[in-house]
């Protein structure tokens, strides 16, 4: 018998060896549930924003296959339930109809209002819930939640990104535009307590309340809203819908840099978004949604990649022990950041890098190079253990 012969004979006997374990083993189902609602068309903005309807459900669906190739070798499988609650329905209604005893973890794509009457239900107590749409501090503190997870940066972890970069580049002397919003004063309360974390200066603070006509707004109302406020290094725009803060740049009285909401903005995930492998994952979801990856979507992904990494870990899909290995030391998460992202024990909240990008061009990652902290320099960014208000709500 040729040489070649005998190999290709154990090859096959280990290939069926193998399958014979494979077979022998029962696997582990895992679902995973993604409610969200679909929203009403805003006035457009811009004709430059298309509409889209259902971010994020997309990246779960990534998410889930991903999980599914490492479940091939552990002899786990995903199943991803979705949950797409009409616009006049009711998510509580649909929370309590569709989530079964064996699903254990429900991905969350709802304002914060929905989301914490779905986290107060009781039968969402023993359930882990991960929130994937908020920004809110409060829902981090005060209101923070046993069985509620958080994937997207809340708003001061933006702000203090932004402030670690401005600090960097000398930008010490701030002027505060904000919008009349609760979300805009929201904002502005995060960048002035990122301000005094790091020792800047804010000369002015004004309330934008004119008018939102694009060709009066940037003629006439920008320059002398501008032009009273004595000199400053750069202006910081709290203008989360997006109503005025574009018109600003370029249009004031002098001229300064503009960070914030518009401008250089602070973003868990952005388009021109290519290191540390972002360039596949940019790639595959434009494949999948013929659009590019935004934060819903990003966040949507994390959230199941999370649940498939900790159930590989723990060889598991029961939800304690996935539960305690998420909040614990040993969790690791890849998010194509540069940095593996782990979540803060205290408050649920997911730390991670934040990009720091303008519309065409990334232009840093924070924490910036400098910024130290005893643990790991992602607790530079948002309410570190020491100063939380979270006593979770069991």
């Amino acid at each position: 018998m040729k040489k070649f012969q005998v190999l290709l004979i154990l090859a096959l006997i280990f290939t069926l060896f193998q399958s014979n374990i494979s077979l022998a083993k029962p696997k582990q189902f895992i679902k995973i549930a993604y409610i969200t609602q679909e929203k009403s068309i805003p006035a457009a903005l811009s004709n430059l924003d298309a509409f889209v309807q259902n971010k994020g459900l997309v990246g779960a669906a990534l998410a889930i296959e991903d999980n599914n190739t490492t479940g091939q070798f552990t002899a786990q499988h995903y199943e991803l339930v979705k949950i797409i609650v009409p616009l006049t329905g009711d998510p509580q209604q649909w929370f309590i109809k569709n989530i079964t005893e064996d699903i254990n973890f429900i991905v969350v794509n709802l304002p914060v209002t929905q989301l914490k009457l779905i986290a107060d239900l009781p039968q969402a107590q023993n359930k882990l819930l991960f929130d994937v749409a908020t920004r809110d501090d409060d829902l981090r503190g005060q209101q923070c939640r046993d069985n509620l997870l958080h994937i997207q940066p809340s708003r001061t972890m933006r702000a203090d990104a932004l402030a670690q970069f401005m600090l960097k580049k000398r930008w010490q002397k701030w002027f505060l535009v904000s919008g009349t919003d609760k979300n805009d004063r929201l904002f502005s309360k995060a960048l002035q307590r990122s301000a005094k974390k790091f020792g800047m200066k804010i000369i002015a603070e004004k309330i934008w309340s004119h008018t939102y006509d694009a060709r009066r707004t940037a003629q006439s109302d920008v320059p002398l809203f501008t032009q009273e406020v004595d000199d400053y290094d750069v202006l910081v725009i709290a203008d989360e819908k997006g109503l005025f803060g574009e018109y600003l740049a370029y249009r004031t009285w002098k001229p300064r840099p503009v960070i914030g909401t518009q401008g250089l903005v602070a973003t868990s995930w952005h388009r021109t978004h290519e290191q540390w492998g972002a360039v596949q994952m940019q790639n595959r979801f434009k494949e999948a949604a013929g659009r590019f990856m935004e934060e819903e979507d990003y966040a949507a992904y994390l959230a199941v990649r999370a649940i498939g990494e900790a159930s590989v870990r723990m060889k598991t899909n029961q939800l304690t022990p996935i539960k305690n290995y998420l909040l614990g030391d040993k969790f690791a998460l890849q998010g194509y950041k540069g940095k593996p992202l782990s979540f803060r024990a205290w408050n649920g909240q997911l730390r991670q890098p934040i990009l720091l990008a303008a519309p065409r061009s990334l232009v840093t990652v924070a924490p910036i190079e400098g910024f130290l902290h005893k643990t790991t320099e992602l607790d530079t960014l948002g309410i570190d253990l020491p100063e939380s208000k979270c006593e979770k709500k069991e």
